[in-house]
């Protein structure tokens, strides 16, 4: 297996900047993970790993190796697709088998290969079928046979999950990591999934504008986010974001005033009258039996939706005065009507402080 550098990539269309400066290294037998919204240079990055794009500046590495100028069948990258990409009219067994015939691997090679990948991946007992007689789930555990089966000192996976259903998805997720714990290979998967991100990544790249906003261990990314973007997007349901104005009180969030943390005062200046983000993840959000506003860490919503899952509810309320909403996560045995009045309690010692043009955190600092 090998390390990948990326140092300084850019990647223009004509007078588009698909990427911009996009520079990380993923040790020998990571999994990294690019997140992001649709068109943030996530597939952009991947497609130049694998050389079918050519970078428009900067350098990239497999190994110690330069490949800027090396073309994609000489790079030693496996890719899976999205749309899996089989030869309908193979078998199973040749799918796999098809990259190693190509480098020309001795037949009984290949066929040892093609066995120890296939009972790896619960696909003995389908060697002889074609793609067509498969499952979406079958498919996908096919793709990534051929490519384990190159034994390439890279992976490279497109959103490979994107077009099962809930359950396989699940399923086939967890499949993946145990893969990666069993086989080690140095992995680079895309997703606009943060969940997938979260689950499967020893480190999560996210990206936005075709910029790299945040590098980080999962856990790390969830609790630490740099900006704006990163916070609202690592978490499901995402953090809740609550406009606001700085006072001589405190902050006024449409009328209702939250008191300037203890940690927080001393930590940062602002001038009286600005406006801020205020963030905070709807598990540090409980409901309040406190009707009046004797606690001064309370703000009224009106509940607008309830959505029960089981195990826990989750409750879309309005803020009174606007058109702004906030995620709570309750016990499964809560269950408010629409148009109900409920007294939030925000604990303020997980608030997050974000500049309202620019979106960069202003506190805590980690």
């Amino acid at each position: 297996m090998a390390n990948v550098r990326l140092e300084s990539i850019k990647r223009r269309f004509n007078n588009v900047t698909a990427i911009e400066d996009i520079t990380f290294e993923i040790p020998d037998g990571e999994f990294w993970v690019l997140v992001g919204p649709s068109g943030c240079g996530k597939s952009t990055i991947l497609r130049t790993i694998a050389g079918l794009e050519n970078a428009t500046s900067g350098n990239l590495y497999i190994g110690e190796q330069l490949v800027n100028n090396i073309p994609a069948r000489q790079r030693d990258v496996a890719m899976v697709f999205q749309n899996y990409a089989l030869y309908p009219h193979m078998s199973v067994a040749e799918n796999i088998a098809f990259g190693m015939k190509m480098r020309k691997i001795d037949p009984k090679l290949i066929q040892q290969r093609v066995g120890e990948v296939a009972r790896s991946l619960s696909l003995e007992h389908l060697l002889d079928r074609k793609p067509k007689q498969l499952s979406g789930g079958q498919q996908q555990r096919v793709a990534l046979g051929r490519a384990i089966a190159r034994q390439a000192q890279v992976f490279l996976l497109d959103e490979p999950l994107s077009n099962l259903d809930a359950q396989l998805r699940d399923d086939t997720r967890a499949e993946l990591k145990q893969l990666h714990q069993a086989l080690r290979n140095t992995t680079v998967y895309v997703t606009h999934d943060q969940v997938e991100a979260m689950t499967l990544a020893d480190k999560i790249v996210v990206l936005n504008g075709g910029q790299i906003q945040q590098i980080g261990e999962p856990q790390t990314i969830y609790n630490q986010p740099t900006n704006r973007m990163v916070a609202t997007f690592i978490g499901n349901p995402p953090m809740n974001i609550l406009p606001a104005k700085f006072t001589a009180n405190g902050f006024d969030v449409f009328g209702q005033i939250l008191p300037v943390p203890l940690q927080m005062k001393g930590k940062f200046n602002l001038p009286t009258g600005k406006q801020v983000d205020l963030g905070i993840r709807p598990e540090y959000i409980t409901i309040s039996s406190n009707s009046s506003n004797s606690s001064n860490s309370l703000i009224s919503v009106e509940v607008k939706v309830v959505e029960p899952l089981g195990r826990e509810t989750l409750i879309r309320a309005g803020l009174a005065g606007s058109t702004e909403t906030i995620n709570i996560q309750a016990a499964g045995n809560v269950h408010p009507h629409p148009g109900e009045i409920l007294n939030l309690a925000l604990d303020l010692d997980y608030l997050f402080v974000f500049d309202t043009a620019t979106g960069d955190k202003l506190y805590p600092s980690f």
